[in-house]
């Protein structure tokens, strides 16, 4: 087993390091740091990367990996474990999804070491860490007033990451294709299997969606035989091909009348539309059959906002 090197920080097999890796520096000089805490056993095993906080407003992941280091799950009985639980610090910092030069930092990979800000930390990623890790789980929240229900993200090219997104047993497992300058695609291109969580709203905390994160990156870590013991999954999940946003055809008040996760038949009503003077009132149907798998919970929409968004098999 070969030592694990991230900014200079050598950490053996059997050794537990917390590293603060310096990135940069705010313009009073205070140092912006990324805590990367590497944790070793002593038999031979993957390495598994488990992340937070890409988008600094998503806090949901960023509680569920504190609760995975507070609880010292990150402790592996074989292999290694780097946890990283807030990548995007300005971000987190700032209750802000990119960071202070305007960029989504999940679209600046594979980086640079002398670009913008958000392609420097890309770049810390890439370099430092990608090429030590055998597998990874990603940890998101969906978008400001859009909740997820839970769900595990990736494109299954393998067998054996289709193997693992059953092992976290998230309600649903979504086929979602590389988008560009990703992290999920970089670290294809490096034959690195990332999987994405992804599970309710910015700047709202929501415990079933941590439970279920915990749960799953401990059924992950016991798939690989890194430690002994998981809660069970309650019932497999429901592999989805692809999925449809119902948008909004006209402009008013948004009233959904499903639930988060439920099944939904093609031409069912799904809600309403309305004035806000009484004088109007729009059925919204479902255009497929399929699952429920975000609500935009914003009541007051626009023509053509994302309403529903549903995964179909």
């Amino acid at each position: 087993m070969h030592d694990i090197v991230i900014d200079g920080h050598k950490v053996a097999p059997g050794q537990e390091l917390q590293i603060n890796a310096l990135i940069a520096r705010l313009p009073t000089r205070t140092p912006i740091n990324i805590p990367v805490f590497v944790s070793r056993s002593t038999k031979p095993g993957p390495t598994l990367l488990v992340m937070a906080g890409v988008h600094g407003d998503e806090t949901n992941g960023i509680e569920i990996m504190r609760r995975v280091i507070m609880n010292h799950y990150h402790r592996p009985t074989k292999g290694s474990v780097i946890a990283i639980p807030v990548f995007n610090v300005y971000g987190f910092i700032n209750q802000s999804r990119g960071l202070p030069d305007g960029k989504d930092l999940n679209r600046s990979f594979p980086g640079s070491k002398n670009g913008s800000l958000a392609s420097r930390v890309a770049h810390f990623m890439t370099s430092e860490i990608l090429p030590q890790v055998d597998f990874g789980i990603d940890f998101h929240t969906g978008g400001a007033s859009h909740n997820n229900f839970p769900q595990v993200r990736g494109v299954f090219n393998t067998v054996k990451e289709m193997d693992l997104a059953k092992a976290f047993g998230a309600p649903f497992i979504i086929e979602s294709p590389f988008r560009d300058k990703s992290l999920r695609k970089t670290a294809a291109k490096a034959g690195k299997s990332i999987l994405v969580f992804e599970g309710g709203e910015t700047l709202r905390l929501r415990k079933q969606v941590i439970d279920m994160g915990v749960s799953g990156l401990l059924r992950v870590m016991k798939y690989l035989g890194m430690r002994e013991d998981a809660p069970a999954i309650d019932k497999p999940s429901v592999f989805l091909k692809t999925s449809t946003w119902v948008r909004a055809k006209h402009a008013g008040l948004h009233h959904a009348n499903v639930r988060n996760g439920s099944k939904v038949e093609r031409n069912q009503p799904l809600g309403l539309i309305t004035d806000p003077y009484g004088q109007f009132e729009k059925i919204i149907k479902s255009p497929v059959s399929g699952y429920i798998i975000g609500i935009n919970n914003y009541p007051v929409v626009n023509m053509g906002d994302a309403l529903l968004h549903i995964g179909t098999e």
